[in-house]
């Protein structure tokens, strides 16, 4: 990773995600969330303050130690201990049936092989775990559609592989889910080239 990845990146995103407007789609999320809990695409740690009391402890996962160096603020003024790993989540070093929820908000669009990562999410929960997942992805309408695709390509060089036309539905219902009930909306604050979301929680 070179110094945009590293530095310029994680300052952007932080400053780009911590907009108030997010702020209630992250504590509606996060609301029923309990157990052992992993949080994959941890970032600059911005979901640290929406998790409710009784979560004492999280761990996480994310590749980008830039990310890293910018969450340490976040997870020292919070309560909530986190077992910190900068690793990618295409290969996650916990044993089957570890987890009761895998939490992820914007992180399925930026992971290379997303399609293995949801294998593994899969893997690591226990039976009657939880995903839950806020993401953006494809629209369904053709006109925007289109702009998605032609302006991918910016978009994974200038925004860590994010990747704008993820059929993020598809994705999640790839795995043998129990119930994937997804919820479907733009979000009123971004371009709806990059505000399409996908709001949701698949129990294994």
């Amino acid at each position: 990773m070179g110094y945009y990845s590293q530095v310029v990146f994680p300052c952007l995103c932080d400053l780009a995600m911590r907009q108030p407007f997010l702020a209630p789609y992250r504590r509606d999320l996060l609301a029923t969330v309990s157990g052992a809990i992993l949080e994959i695409g941890f970032g600059t740690g911005l979901n640290l303050a929406f998790y409710p009391p009784q979560v004492r402890k999280i761990t996480t996962v994310d590749p980008n130690i830039g990310m890293h160096a910018k969450a340490k603020r976040r997870i020292a003024r919070s309560s909530v201990e986190v077992d910190r790993r900068i690793i990618d989540c295409e290969r996650l070093p916990f044993a089957e049936k570890t987890f009761d929820c895998v939490v992820s908000t914007w992180t399925l669009c930026s992971i290379d092989d997303v399609e293995q990562a949801m294998s593994e999410v899969y893997r690591v929960l226990k039976p009657g775990g939880r995903f839950l997942f806020l993401e953006h992805g494809l629209s369904p309408e053709p006109a925007v559609q289109k702009w998605q695709h032609r302006l991918n390509a910016l978009a994974m060089r200038l925004a860590g592989g994010c990747r704008l036309d993820r059929d993020i539905k598809a994705i999640v219902n790839a795995q043998p889910f129990a119930s994937a009930p997804v919820e479907e909306f733009y979000a009123g604050n971004f371009l709806r080239t990059h505000g399409y979301m996908y709001r949701g929680a698949a129990t294994k």
